[in-house]
């Protein structure tokens, strides 16, 4: 026995000793790219204002980190109350996968149904019962397959509050909270998560309509007739957060974001674990969407919610997005109002979750000595479930040690299960409980769940443990507190050896129960053990180590009541009433948004703090922007510093820009704020008459990405010819969607002998700007969308993502230094306030889109990286801002029903191109055209094309390979259009 210790000691210190190299490794490399991100941001940064900044962040107690002031719940309650006064709120949470409803949760049933589901179901409920808060939507997916159960199908349900007295009598017509199920994918078939990508876009569009139209209800019933925006919309894991990233920009409201696990570190963990190569993981797990899904959100979000600081130092620093210390010296900039050049880091917020208690009773008594019933209270009969466990134990009075968990390789059950064999003393004195989700037959789980049941057999076979182990095949969600308390009863323990645990919600709920605990040392449990004090934590890799705690524990009645006492005494910190009080003050610290041409009565823009997304750019009046030109030059980019041009340039500039206002827009002052007014108040006048698109049946969006001209000119006349009849009654609308400037649009078609009124709309510069076709010859040929500019200006970097992208640019004709020509320019000419472009001499020598967004992303500069027209062209637009995005806007702008639009795109095109496949809107693939693209532009991404495509989609169709314009009309019709 003492050589097998031995033994596993030597093996366990070798693979420590290997785990640490590999991990100095991949931080070495991080942290090579973030000292070379530094170096660009110093050029930015001046020597004394650097000093200011770190002097800021380094000041307290002699500490390199930032000691904000900790909220009380009472404070943090009578912040949100005053801040609050008088407004009736309406929030939007969204988690997508898995099965969700109100009652009997079939948590375990799959590894998409577990603790997320329940945690984001008591959010949502105690969320509508805070006072302040009209309104909360829990958004899902609706499943109405045969093999799961008809309530999944349902699209509303209610959740009724957990104290409800009083409660009901207050409720408004829509008041309370609500789990929302919107349909998208595959109907009537329920599917995992890691195929829910190609389907993400149509989620987002159903969301939408059903948020404006609960936004228009609510403002009926509390708004005075004003929409009613959330205050917020909160992703929960990657997909939501992808699918938060989107609606939020599309309402340009305030995103939330809570990851529960991480793709990064599960792809450290999978790549540990050595049995799968990196692209067998992904085609596994689509673990790089899931990661760039993760990018993105900390992009667009105010705040990451964690549930604990180890998320943060640990696991969110493995992000290209996220930089603690760079985080820590922007914050500093903020305080002493210094410009962060564009520059922006998402807010973290450690907020535990929570639980109810109201309703639990600690067990009393135990195995030998029952408690007493009396007249008032009799005593109950043992629950059903007692003895579906006991008939396992041949002594069924030992304290029982309880695991809950599905039988997941990650949660670690088998290492348990060796260390309870191992130790026979702990064997003598105690049973094991596993709670291993529900099954009917081996056969029909999952491989990776059976095969965990599997070894879990196995071992109970090797050590002879029959008798001493339960594992129930099936219990109800109904029966896991009856669970807990028989563990208590039995003055037992609960653990959880998972090898890391983003929280460990069982953690919670077995102490307030009575359950002292023993939990892994990686993860939440950290943090909750800190604050209970209940319990030990071990390492999830050392049998030895679980076996000791558990015997301790077991064996020690003095430190098994000391922890239990603990437990109970504390546990009122982690129930659901603090945990909203804290999380509705950090929503009170965002600055609100919504559609700008929407304006609420109160006028209340005050907040807690100032918005980020505003304190670090250098805000110049919107004003100075809100002009159209067709010279194609930039007109004074937002937030950008324009003094570094001569003051000859300026005045030429200034001139052109004069001519060109003088001729678009008549009668308007040269008074730059007088300008705006005047501008606003004339696109608000005429606005009824240019957008024709609201008056048409269907509305055809041209997306073709041809390399000429020629080609897209060609296009256009195919699909005009296909639907001949329907555009000369006008009863169907075209907009040209594009990455060319609105100057080039109006040369191309001017050659091609077009006239611009052929088109309702026009989305430029890969959907940096908007232009509706005027029939006012006061107006011009074209009039811009102001207010789409301020809908997607948010974290727009201004002058200080031009600097960087123009040091870009010089640093790859470095690196290329045999080329004598430049190969990548600024296009001065073709950038806008919103879009800076860049020319390419040779696509195949510049680095991916992944590459620059890495290194955008690490500079903490949010951004959208477009490669366009064959590679020729790269476009920087807004984070937010896109093709796909410029439609929403349309349907939240307009009401035009995305449903009612058909995209035509080639058979490739810009790196946007997945963005217009997918979604309410129908599409047509053009064969043949776009074929010749540059597939480099796509085979460099970070995950295939494949992953993200609904092509099994009945609202995607292809023509033949001669797409012609009776081809068109035939896919039309497959459509349903014609």
């Amino acid at each position: 026995m003492s050589w097998r210790i031995w033994n596993l000691a030597r093996q366990k210190k070798q693979h420590e000793g290997e785990e640490a190299q590999r991990k100095a490794k991949r931080r070495l490399e991080r942290e090579r790219g973030r000292r070379e991100a530094a170096a660009d941001m110093s050029e930015d940064l001046s020597e004394g204002e650097k000093g200011d900044a770190v002097s800021d962040v380094s000041t307290h107690g002699g500490s390199n980190k930032v000691r904000l002031p900790r909220i009380s719940s009472v404070d943090a309650m009578e912040t949100w109350a005053n801040q609050q006064k008088g407004k009736k709120l309406y929030m939007v949470l969204i988690s997508l996968h898995g099965l969700i409803r109100a009652e009997n949760m079939e948590l375990g049933r799959d590894s998409d149904t577990g603790g997320q589901v329940k945690y984001v179901v008591e959010l949502a409920r105690a969320l509508g019962s805070m006072p302040g808060v009209y309104r909360v939507d829990l958004l899902t997916r609706q499943v109405s397959a045969p093999e799961v159960d008809w309530s999944y199908g349902e699209p509303t349900e209610m959740l009724t509050p957990r104290n409800s007295d009083g409660f009901m009598d207050e409720m408004g017509e829509s008041s309370g909270a609500y789990i929302i199920r919107i349909p998208f994918g595959p109907k009537d078939k329920y599917i995992p998560k890691e195929l829910l990508w190609p389907y993400i876009p149509e989620f987002v569009d159903g969301a939408l309509n059903h948020v404006i139209q609960m936004s228009k209800a609510l403002g009926e019933q509390i708004g005075g007739g004003h929409p009613i925006w959330p205050v917020a919309i909160h992703g929960h894991y990657a997909d939501a957060g992808d699918s938060a990233a989107l609606l939020a920009g599309a309402l340009n409201v305030p995103m939330l974001f809570t990851g529960h696990s991480l793709g990064r570190d599960k792809l450290e963990q999978l790549l540990q674990q050595g049995r799968l190569s990196k692209d067998e993981i992904n085609m596994t797990y689509k673990i790089m969407r899931r990661i760039e899904a993760e990018e993105l959100s900390l992009d667009a979000s105010e705040i990451v919610i964690t549930s604990t600081r180890q998320e943060i130092e640990e696991q969110w620093r493995l992000y290209d997005g996220f930089d603690p210390v760079l985080g820590r010296k922007l914050r500093a900039r903020i305080r002493r109002n210094v410009s962060c050049y564009g520059r922006f880091m998402p807010r973290m917020a450690v907020i535990p979750p929570g639980m109810e208690f109201h309703h639990i009773v600690p067990q009393d008594g135990d195995m030998d000595g029952e408690t007493d019933g009396n007249e008032e209270h009799p005593a109950s009969p043992d629950p059903h479930i007692w003895s579906e466990i006991m008939r396992f134990f041949t002594n069924p009075r030992k304290p029982m040690i309880l695991a809950l968990a599905r039988p997941d390789p990650k949660k670690n059950i088998t290492t348990l299960v060796t260390a309870f064999g191992e130790c026979r003393p702990l064997r003598e004195l105690a049973n094991l409980t596993l709670i291993m989700g529900n099954r009917d037959g081996i056969d029909e789980m999952s491989s990776t769940n059976a095969s965990v049941l599997l070894s879990v057999l196995k071992l109970i076979d090797k050590y002879d443990l029959y008798g001493q182990v339960a594992y129930p095949k099936h219990h109800k969600q109904s029966d896991v507190p009856d669970i807990y308390r028989l563990a208590a009863k039995t003055k037992g323990v609960f653990i959880n050896p998972a090898f890391i645990e983003p929280f460990g919600l069982t953690l919670i709920e077995a102490t307030a129960y009575g359950l002292p605990i023993v939990a892994t040392k990686n993860g939440g449990p950290v943090d909750i053990h800190r604050v209970l004090d209940n319990g030990l934590l071990v390492d999830p890799h050392d049998q030895l180590s679980i076996a000791d705690a558990l015997l301790k524990l077991v064996a020690d009645k003095q430190l098994w009541a000391r922890c239990q006492q603990n437990g109970l005494k504390n546990i009122h910190l982690f129930s659901w009433p603090e945990h909203c009080k804290t999380y509705l003050s950090r929503i009170a610290s965002c600055k609100p948004r919504h559609p700008q041409w929407q304006r609420s009565d109160d006028g209340d823009e005050n907040s807690e703090s100032e918005s980020p997304g505003d304190s670090l750019r250098d805000i110049q009046d919107l004003s100075l922007n809100l002009r159209f030109s067709l010279d194609g030059e930039k007109s004074g980019t937002s937030g950008n510093d324009n003094s570094l041009e001569s003051e000859g340039n300026g005045a030429d500039r200034m001139s052109k820009l004069e001519n060109a206002v003088l001729t678009w827009s008549r009668g308007i002052s040269k008074d730059a704020r007088k300008a705006v007014s005047t501008e606003k108040a004339d696109q608000n006048k005429t606005a009824g008459r240019f957008p024709a698109l609201r008056r048409r049946k269907n509305l055809f969006v041209i997306a073709v990405d041809c390399d000429t001209d020629t080609g897209l000119l060609e296009t256009i006349r195919k699909i005009f010819e296909a639907v001949a009849k329907g555009r000369s009654e006008g009863s169907i609308g075209f907009i040209l969607s594009t990455s060319l400037t609105i100057s080039e649009i109006h040369s191309f078609l001017v050659s091609g002998g077009l006239s611009p009124n052929v088109f309702d709309a026009f989305i430029c510069n890969s959907g940096s700007d908007l232009y509706y076709s005027s029939l006012n010859r006061e107006d011009g040929h074209f009039v811009v969308d102001f207010y789409y500019h301020s809908h997607i200006e948010y974290r727009w970097g201004g002058e200080g993502l031009r600097k960087t992208l123009v040091r870009w640019a010089a640093s790859i004709t470095d690196k290329n230094a045999g080329n004598a020509e430049q190969l990548v320019t600024a296009a001065e000419q073709l950038s806008t306030d919103y879009c800076y472009a860049f020319k390419v001499q040779k696509p195949g020598m510049v680095p991916p889109v992944k590459e620059l967004k890495k290194l955008l992303r690490i500079q903490a500069l949010r951004c959208h990286v477009i490669y366009c027209q064959n590679g020729t062209r790269l476009n920087v637009i807004p984070v937010l801002a896109s093709r796909s995005q410029a439609l929403r806007y349309l349907y939240i702008r307009w009401g035009v029903e995305l449903s009612k639009m058909v995209v035509f795109v080639g058979e490739s095109g810009d790196t946007d191109y997945e963005g217009l496949l997918g979604g309410l809107h129908k599409s047509v693939i053009l064969k043949g055209i776009c074929s010749s693209a540059n597939n480099q532009l796509h085979a460099n991404r970070s995950y295939p094309l494949s992953d993200v495509l609904p092509f099994d989609s009945p609202s995607i169709v292809q023509t033949t390979e001669e797409c012609g314009s009776d081809d068109i009309r035939a896919s039309l019709e497959k459509l349903g259009l014609l």
